[in-house]
């Protein structure tokens, strides 16, 4: 019999408009990526995504009524004092600590968890990481992913400056040196993006380009990285086995 799972995403932010007309919202990308890694899972589960836009708006689903919880990435800061921000913080606070619920944050999700646990989050000495970077997976990481190194989209300049009490560590890159963090049973983030694809990506760059947050130099390198191969679809399969292996 396949187990129904609901998951609740958080959307932190509203792609840029040739993502939502290419592949939709957080909320639509998040849910393919949950759904097909559910269907290479050796025990498939029907995974029900409800989707919630938080950005201003700061309404949740109650958290008796889901299962899980993902928080998308956002080009808001982690660390402002946003009503909508320090709303979703203490939410989500109460969802780890008061209900007991797994939470799996990424990129600025990813930032809210630690915030949300008494972390530290703020801008990086190291600038933006952008486009596909290698990052080195702590013991904890190797043991959980089963491999080394793991590639992955990223896209922040933003980071968790120290590892919440109870977390540990899953990774590190030169630029940043919390890049996911695990809780069994409550907590599972990253700083990347497994959910970006090169269109994404490319998309992203260029606006950012256009905008000039990102000069010639960083456009450049971005886009030479953009296609590289990634881990996103396997870590799509790791956040279903870790929501699976959480609810009882």
């Amino acid at each position: 019999m396949t187990r129904t799972i609901r998951v609740a995403v958080l959307e932190c932010d509203t792609p840029i408009p040739p993502v939502v007309e290419q592949v939709g919202n957080y909320g639509d990308i998040f849910e393919g990526l949950l759904k097909r890694g559910s269907q290479a899972s050796r025990s498939p589960v029907d995974i029900q995504v409800s989707k919630w836009n938080v950005v201003g708006n700061p309404v949740y689903p109650n958290p008796n009524e889901c299962d899980a919880f993902l928080l998308t990435g956002s080009k808001h800061d982690a660390f402002a004092d946003d009503t909508w921000i320090v709303s979703l913080t203490e939410y989500v606070r109460g969802v780890v600590q008061q209900h007991k619920k797994p939470v799996v944050g990424i990129c600025f999700g990813h930032q809210i968890l630690a915030r949300a646990l008494g972390a530290p989050v703020g801008r990086g000495d190291g600038g933006w990481e952008i486009s596909v970077e290698e990052i080195t997976l702590t013991e904890a990481g190797q043991e959980l992913f089963g491999q080394e190194k793991l590639h992955l989209q990223q896209m922040h300049r933003d980071i968790v400056h120290e590892v919440p009490e109870g977390c540990i560590n899953l990774g590190y890159s030169p630029r940043c040196a919390v890049q996911g963090l695990y809780m069994p049973g409550r907590v599972w983030s990253v700083q990347a993006h497994p959910e970006f694809t090169e269109f994404i990506m490319s998309c992203i760059l260029k606006a950012r380009h256009d905008a000039g947050v990102f000069d010639d130099a960083l456009y450049d390198d971005g886009k030479s990285r953009a296609s590289k191969t990634t881990d996103g679809e396997k870590l799509g399969g790791e956040i279903v086995k870790f929501i699976c292996e959480s609810v009882a």
